[in-house]
C-alpha cells in the first residue's frame, strides 16, 4: 500500500489508488485485506479509478480500540474523500454488509455492488451465526488465534480435513495476526439476517451478485439484498463460486458503474 488517509478517529488507513474513470473502492471480506482483491484493482483500472485498501486492523492500517462499526464507516468516509468526495463501493461477502452500511448511514456513495454477503436466508442458518459468535468471543478472550481462525473456516464450510492441512501451512502465522478482527466481521454482520430496515434506507442503486455455481442459499441471500433495497438489482454469474474470478466480474462491475 503505497498511499495513507487518516480515519475521524486518527487511525492511519492505507489503501493504492490504480487506474481512471469513475471512482470505486473495494471492501474486502474476512480474513482479507487489500492484496486480496487486488487482481480485481488491476481487471478495473482501465476503466475505473479503484481504490484498494487494507481495513482497520490488517495490513499496513493501523488500529484503534474499541472497535465499532462506525468507525470503519468512518474509515469509508475518509477513503470517498481522498478519491474525490464521492465514490461507488463493491463488497465481497462481509465488505458487502459494510458497504451496504457505509450506504445507508448517509456517505456521498454513488452506487454499491456487493458480492455474496452471507446473510442468513433461514432459522437454521441464523442460530449457526449466533453460536459462531458465542465461539469466538470467548477464543478471542482467551487468545486462542488458531481457534478463532478455525472456526471461522468451518463457517465457511471448510472440511475438517483441510482446516488441519492449514494449520500447517506457512500461511496459518498470518492468518492468526489478523484473527481478533473475525469479531470486526462479525459485528459489521450484524445478527446475521438481511437487515430490511438498514437497506431500506440506501438511497443509491444497488446490484447483488451472486456465484450461479455457488450454495444456493448464497442466491437466495443476493436476492434478498436487491429486493430490499429501494434500487436493487440480482445477478448471478455463471460458473463462479464465492472465490471469483476477476476477469469474469470486472466487465459486469464496469457495465454497472458505467451506469
Amino acid at each position: 500500500m503505497d498511499k495513507q488517509t487518516i480515519s475521524r478517529d486518527g487511525t492511519p488507513i492505507a489503501y493504492e489508488r490504480s487506474g481512471h474513470g469513475p471512482a470505486v473502492i473495494l471492501v474486502s471480506g474476512a480474513m482479507s485485506t487489500g492484496a486480496t482483491v487486488a487482481p480485481l484493482a488491476g481487471a478495473l483500472s482501465d476503466r475505473c479509478t479503484v481504490l484498494a485498501y487494507d481495513r482497520r486492523g490488517r495490513g499496513a492500517s493501523g488500529d484503534t480500540a474499541p472497535y465499532e462499526v462506525a468507525r470503519e464507516i468512518e474509515d469509508l468516509a475518509a477513503l470517498i474523500e481522498a478519491a474525490g468526495g464521492e465514490a461507488a463501493l463493491y463488497g465481497v461477502s462481509s465488505g458487502g454488509a459494510l458497504a451496504l452500511r457505509a450506504a445507508a448511514s448517509g456517505l456521498p456513495v454513488r452506487q454499491v455492488a456487493v458480492y455474496e454477503v452471507p446473510f442468513a436466508v433461514d432459522d437454521a442458518d441464523a442460530r449457526a451465526r449466533a453460536e459462531y459468535t458465542g465461539s469466538l468471543t470467548a477464543a478471542l478472550a482467551d487468545g486462542r488465534r488458531g481457534d478463532a481462525v478455525e472456526l471461522f473456516l468451518s463457517l465457511t464450510g471448510l472440511a475438517p480435513q483441510l482446516i488441519q492441512g492449514a494449520r500447517r501451512s506457512p500461511m496459518w502465522s498470518e492468518m492468526e495476526a489478523i484473527a481478533p478482527t473475525l469479531a470486526y466481521d462479525d459485528e459489521v454482520m450484524g445478527d446475521g439476517r438481511v437487515p430490511r430496515d438498514l437497506l431500506a434506507s440506501v438511497g443509491c442503486p444497488v446490484l447483488a451478485l451472486a456465484g450461479g455455481a455457488s450454495a444456493q442459499w448464497m442466491r437466495q441471500s443476493a436476492q434478498a439484498v436487491a429486493e430490499a433495497v429501494p434500487d436493487g438489482t440480482y445477478r448471478a454469474l455463471a460458473d463462479q463460486n464465492h472465490m471469483v474470478e476477476p476477469a469474469v466480474l470486472a466487465p459486469v462491475l464496469a457495465e454497472f458503474l458505467a451506469g
